[in-house]
């Protein structure tokens, strides 16, 4: 088995003895009092050095000036190569760019908002087109005729997962409270196809999810045999007699009254 041998560049004495010319390179395109002390060298390769000074503008703390230098073969002047402003290891930097459709999030489309779908949406395959004027309009929804694209198997699951993971599923504390599930009760209307085996719409117009897509084993109080309302009056409890006290009165107007029931008497 054979190895690679790597050999070490040396560094080239010329380019990193070439300080004062690349700060000065850095100074051209830096505003005055921006280029601070030297911070160093790397060796890139041969005749090649790129050094690095510090970034004093208060906008960009943590960043540094980077200066290539090289120099051609067998030639004393060292030039040139290139001028850059690069982040340091503690540098602010901004946010990793996120492409649109991923950073789009649920309630942000708004009125005018255009929402283009992707071609390769795994969440759709192609639908299934036809002329016939006189198919049954019913099969056309159930089976998706005139659309381009509808649901994949994928974008029910996706959809499926969603439902039942919000608000409106089955883990919700409304949900635990209720009298039963939404799949027994009358103003649930299950969806049509594959998706009506686990959900449908609530039209409950006192349910708080009225006009949503809700979970079968999903509920609520506005169940529509929840015929039972529990009363907002209780009883009043029974006074409480305590027989096994006795009232201290006081001794002076207990012995007038004796005297004078005697003397009556």
């Amino acid at each position: 088995m054979s190895r690679t041998r790597i050999r070490s560049t040396p560094v080239d004495q010329a380019c990193a003895a070439a300080v004062g010319l690349a700060r000065g390179a850095a100074e051209e395109i830096a505003r005055p009092g921006e280029v601070g002390e030297h911070l160093g060298f790397d060796n890139e390769g041969d005749r090649v050095v790129t050094h690095y000074f510090e970034c004093l503008d208060r906008a960009y703390l943590g960043w540094r000036w980077a200066v290539t230098v090289t120099r051609a073969s067998r030639a004393r002047v060292v030039t040139v190569s290139e001028t850059v402003l690069l982040p340091g290891a503690r540098a602010l930097l901004a946010p990793r760019w996120v492409p649109w459709n991923e950073r789009l999030l649920p309630g942000d489309l708004g009125v005018g908002d255009l929402l283009p779908t992707e071609a390769d949406d795994d969440r759709l395959v192609p639908g299934f087109a036809s002329p016939d004027e006189a198919i049954d309009a019913q099969a056309v929804l159930e089976l998706g005729l005139g659309r381009a694209r509808v649901l994949s198997a994928l974008g029910r699951d996706l959809a499926a997962h969603r439902w039942r993971s919000g608000e409106p599923g089955p883990h919700a504390p409304i949900a635990h409270a209720a009298p039963a599930q939404c799949s027994t009760c009358g103003f649930y209307w299950p969806l049509a196809g594959t998706l009506g085996l686990g959900f449908g719409v609530c039209a409950n117009e006192y349910a708080p999810d009225d006009g949503r897509v809700v979970s079968a084993d999903h509920g609520c109080g506005a169940h529509s045999e929840a015929t039972t309302v529990p009363s907002m009056v209780t009883d009043a409890a029974p006074p409480i007699l305590d027989d096994l006290e006795y009232d201290l009165t006081e001794s002076g107007s207990a012995d007038e009254a004796s005297s004078e029931a005697l003397g009556h008497a």
